[in-house]
């Protein structure tokens, strides 16, 4: 019989905190358990995720290299830990789950405050700014990498790999057949930055794709993510081209275009690496070389190692190079087939499976479910 609890999860705003997020929500709802949102104003503005779950909106203080950021950083966390810790009262969660982030940050510590249990999930293979600041203090850190850096060898016993979760509809993908492609054959190709999309895919896919012998870029089919200041740009350069193609900015029915496509080109976010490898899909990535300890870098080793995808560092990331990879992947059918299975062996499909049990094990049962009536002032 499985005993009701109440879990309090909190992302910061960005796709590849509240992706996972989300996932994890959906499977302690679907076990019978109470889930609340804590988020900032970017992440309670991503559509699609959260449906029917308390989103509670918090100040999340940046504490930057800037002295003149500190004090009202400061000021905004104590802020944002008093509202938690408000919020805990009513709601009387069992866990308070951290998937990193700023606004991860004063959730954790009202819950320190509050006597109750902790555990943080990080996604990528480096471990985040405030995930190092908190996992001295958690009960349970969650890893997506066998190899996560940044990782005390002090927190290795409270520390489990469990994998990034992703959607369902992504992990089912990986049940089915890669796509049959043969030289003839459309060769449907998608192209995403992340749930802000990227200015260099943008600058760099539509005149790369150009470069292609007539014969292949004839076969292309493309799905475009583009930031809302690109869009235009892509699709005169697209339809200049020749190159069929869909450009949005934001894909909402990503896992039904990953499903779609042969091949993928894209930034190499903790989500992105997590959905490809859950979906089984060869990809070209681009980590952001500005992204906090060059993380994406790292997110793409285990990857690229097994066979499963092409990293091309950021400034190698031209038109020509472009041109040259795709040629031999599109003129590749049986080495992409390969590549997809290759991809496939890096995913971890009970990500989510396994990480609410390992949180479900933490803290004590609630009592009954509560719903929480919050004031304006930090509700949303």
């Amino acid at each position: 019989m499985t005993i009701t609890k109440h879990f309090i999860l909190a992302a910061g705003g960005t796709g590849g905190h509240m992706v996972p997020a989300h996932a994890l929500a959906a499977e302690l709802i679907a076990r019978g358990h109470h889930v609340a949102l804590i988020t900032d104003a970017r992440g309670a503005k991503i559509p699609g995720l959260f449906k029917g779950v308390q989103m509670h909106v918090l100040p999340a203080g940046r504490l930057t290299r800037n002295p003149t950021s500190w004090l009202p950083g400061v000021r905004a966390i104590l802020s944002g830990r008093r509202m938690a810790m408000r919020l805990y009262e009513t709601f009387e969660p069992s866990v308070v789950v951290g998937f990193g982030g700023y606004p991860a940050f004063p959730a954790l510590l009202g819950a320190y405050s509050a006597g109750i249990a902790t555990a943080v999930h990080e996604q990528n293979a480096v471990l985040g700014r405030v995930n190092r600041m908190v996992a001295g203090r958690v009960d349970v850190i969650a890893t997506s990498y066998p190899d996560t850096e940044r990782l005390k060898s002090a927190w290795k016993e409270k520390t489990h790999l469990v994998g990034n979760p992703v959607r369902e509809e992504v992990v089912k993908l990986g049940t089915q057949e890669y796509p049959p492609l043969d030289e003839n054959g459309i060769f449907r190709v998608l192209v995403t930055g992340g749930s802000q999309g990227a200015g260099i895919l943008s600058r760099v896919v539509p005149s790369g794709l150009a470069m292609l012998p007539v014969a292949l870029r004839r076969r292309l089919q493309v799905v475009q993510q583009a930031r809302a200041e690109d869009i235009e740009r892509v699709r005169a350069a697209y339809v200049e081209h020749g190159i069929p193609a869909d450009v949005q900015t934001y894909l909402t029915d990503l896992p039904e275009r990953l499903g779609w496509s042969h091949l993928v080109i894209a930034r190499a976010g903790a989500s992105t690496i997590a959905e490809l490898t859950a979906a089984g899909r060869p990809a070209i990535l681009v980590p952001l070389p500005s992204a906090m300890d060059d993380h994406q870098t790292a997110n793409v080793r285990e990857m690229v190692a097994a066979g499963g995808a092409r990293a091309i560092a950021e400034d190698s990331f031209t038109p020509v190079e472009l041109a040259k990879q795709m040629q031999k992947l599109g003129l590749d059918s049986a080495g992409l087939a390969n590549a997809a299975r290759r991809a496939l062996i890096c995913g971890r499909p009970n990500a989510v499976r396994d990480l609410a049990d390992l949180i479900e094990r933490i803290g004590p049962a609630a009592d009954s479910p509560k719903r929480v009536e919050l004031k304006p002032a930090f509700a949303s």
